[in-house]
This record gives structure tokens, sequence and C-alpha cells, in this order.
């Protein structure tokens, strides 16, 4: 018997606490006063992203960037290596503790929400970082074991996204945690390094109490949009990662009706068919992102972009989640007086329900992000429902005949 066998034996004795699984579809989960979030929607996840918690992106919060000790750095990467290892983890956890607080999880549950989505990147299992050429901050795993069970005492259900993956998987971007010149993820022992944070992972869900409302592992957000780029994502990582994940739950003793869904991004993503080499879907799951600001075929009018959002076709697989999307638009028109948000409440509040109705009829559909320090509601699901522009009752917004004509 091998040292890992060991170490899942002794883990299984521990394995009673499992909630993982799709609500209401799989299964029913309550609040710990035995409140279900979901008999308002009707098992739809309605939910919102952490972003700027676990994996920090300056745009979305200058101002806490800068309080952190990282104005002007690009990315986590950048910032640790600038402050050193000893003054990030500090000034980080500062970060993690005011970012979101169980404030927030309160506010997330009262605002109607049932679903949140928090990215992480691979390096909060810090035996995965190499210590001489990697720089991130360290100490996250408390933070996020509060988190989760701020949330699952909430009744939310939760999905964590492996956000930043090991050698970023797109370029130049500080949702992988590092600005890195190119995408290094797509080589295999990088692809090693993400089964060994989905295997550790899986493992603190089906153990570890905070967790009992984790039902879906994202196994990669936002993979490079080009199908050849991906071919090995889709032959060796996606299959492979259903096999390490498997194998965990099945050495825990997991019954398979307790099985975390396993989450890749959607054929209509653009990195391929995820389905393609799986032999065992199981529990599969799929992520689209959809954002009408960056998708050129889209016209740039508001007429366009309700009929768009009420007839598009956002998701080729199932089940399948809308996991990010706003109501940002193109930069070079949303300070026009015809884009303004405090302008033009009306128009944000249809061009919501449009989308809202649209992506329930899949399995749902979560904002990103929460909250912002933007000074406006179109990234931001907090600010939005302070101007009006969500309502809290969002059966209410199904109600609502945006799509006609």
């Amino acid at each position: 018997m091998t040292m890992k066998s060991i170490r899942l034996t002794a883990l299984s004795a521990l394995a009673t606490l499992t909630v993982a699984w799709l609500p209401t579809t799989d299964k029913t989960i309550t609040s710990s006063n035995g409140t279900d979030l979901f008999s308002a929607s009707n098992g739809k996840i309605r939910g919102v992203n952490l972003g700027a918690q676990f994996v920090f992106e300056p745009w979305i919060a200058m101002t806490a960037w800068s309080e952190i000790g990282c104005g002007g750095q690009e990315s986590e990467f950048d910032c640790v290596m600038k402050l050193g290892q000893d003054a990030a983890n500090e000034a980080f956890a500062k970060h993690w503790k005011s970012w979101i607080t169980e404030d927030d999880i309160d506010e997330i549950r009262r605002f109607g929400l049932n679903t949140i989505r928090i990215p992480v990147g691979y390096w909060i299992y810090e035996d995965l970082v190499y210590r001489d050429s990697e720089y991130f901050p360290r100490g996250g795993l408390a933070y996020l074991e509060k988190l989760c069970g701020w949330a699952s005492d909430a009744g939310l259900y939760i999905i964590i996204d492996l956000h930043g993956a090991p050698g970023a998987q797109v370029a130049k971007n500080a949702f992988t945690g590092q600005f890195a010149n190119t995408p290094g993820f797509y080589v295999d022992f990088q692809f090693q390094r993400a089964l060994e944070f989905l295997e550790w992972m899986a493992i603190r869900v089906h153990t570890l109490h905070s967790f009992r409302n984790v039902g879906m592992l994202e196994i990669v957000n936002e993979p490079v949009q080009n199908p050849e780029a991906t071919a090995t994502l889709r032959s060796h990582y996606y299959p492979n990662a259903f096999r390490s994940i498997r194998r965990i739950e099945g050495a825990l003793g997991i019954d398979r009706k307790d099985y975390l869904h396993i989450q890749m991004m959607d054929a209509s993503w653009g990195a391929g068919n995820p389905h393609e080499h799986l032999t065992d879907d199981y529990y599969a799951a799929y992520d689209n992102h959809r954002y009408l600001k960056w998708d050129p075929r889209v016209g740039v009018s508001k007429d366009s972009y309700i009929q768009t959002s009420c007839n598009d076709q956002v998701v080729t697989n199932w089940p399948a989640i809308v996991g990010e999307w706003s109501l940002g638009v193109p930069d070079n028109v949303q300070e026009t007086p015809e884009w303004k948000p405090y302008a033009n409440l009306d128009f944000y509040k249809k061009w919501f329900a449009a989308q809202v109705k649209n992506y329930e009829k899949h399995q749902g559909w979560i904002f990103w992000t929460w909250k912002t320090q933007l000074g406006e509601y179109r990234w931001s699901y907090r600010d939005a429902v302070k101007a009006g522009v969500i309502p809290t009752d969002l059966n209410a917004v199904l109600r609502e005949d945006v799509c006609k004509g």
C-alpha cells in the first residue's frame, strides 16, 4: 500500500459530512436554520462570483490593490515579488479578512441569491508552489475554509473554481494570478500539478465540515479560445481530472450520489468540445461566460443588446451554468450619455431581465461580480441592487415581458 493510499484510508473515516451535487436536482440543502434557498428559484442557480477575494484582479478594486501595497503591479505574482513573502502574506491576510466578510454572505442571501462561485488559484495549495521561482501569498486556505463555513451555514451552494492554473492558462491576464507572456499550462507537468490541486481540494471538500455545501469543482477557468491550442486539455487533462477526483472519492468511500460535479467550459466558450474524450461523464457540468461587450458580432445598441440576450444560444452541453456575465458595455461607449449607468436605469433593468430569463432556461447563472470599487453597478451585483436595477425578488424579473416583439 502506498503512502497516498494509507492517507486516503485514514481520511475515509472522516467522510461523513459530504454534500456534493446540483441542488434540488440531486438533493436538497438547507441553511443551519432549515431554510431552503432553492425553493424560490425552482432549483435554478442564482449566484455571484466572489471576484478579487483569492485571485485579485486589480481593475475590480484599485484602492484595495494599492492598500495591499500592489499599486502599479499587474498581478499577485508581481506584487508578492515586489513586497517580499512575509510582507505580502501579512498584507493579503488583511485583504482576505476584509473583502468578503460574514456580512457579505448574509447580504448575498438576503438579496435572493443561492450560490457563490469562489475563484481560487492553484497556489492556495502551497505545496504546489515552486518557492524559488513562483511568488504568491500564503495563508489563504484558512480564509477559504471560514468563508465556505459561513456560506454553508447560510444555505448557499458553493462552486470552487480553479481560476488560476499552473503556468497560466492564458497570456497577460491577472485572473491567472500572473501576467505571463505566454500560456504555459498546456503541458503534461503543469496538468499534473493541477490534478494534484484537484485531488487535494476534493479531499477537503469531502472531509471538512466547512466545505459541506461545495458541490462543484471547476477544473480550469477560461482556457485559450482556440481548439487546436487546447487539444491536449481535452484529450488528457479533462479525462484525467475525472479519474483523479473519482479515485479520491472512491478511496474515501463516497456514495456516487454525493460525488462532486466536475465542471468544464462549455463548447460555446470556444476551446473545443469538452466532452470529446470523456468516457465517464457522470456528474459532468459545463460553464460558459457571456460578455456582449467583447463580442464583435453584436451591434452596439440598446435594442441589439436586449434582443441578443433574449435569443442568445449561450450553451451547447448539459447541464450548463452561465458562470460569468455582467452589465458591462464596450469601453469606448460606456461613459457616453446613451450608456451611462445612472442615466439609463431602465435599460439596464431590462437587459438584466433579458439575460436572466435566457440563462434560467439552462441551469442558471452567476453574475460577475459581487462587489467592486468602480463607483457604479454594471460589474457589481451589490451596487446594482442598491441602485434599483436588480430586485431582491428575482422571480419578478421572470414576469417581465422584456423579450416581446
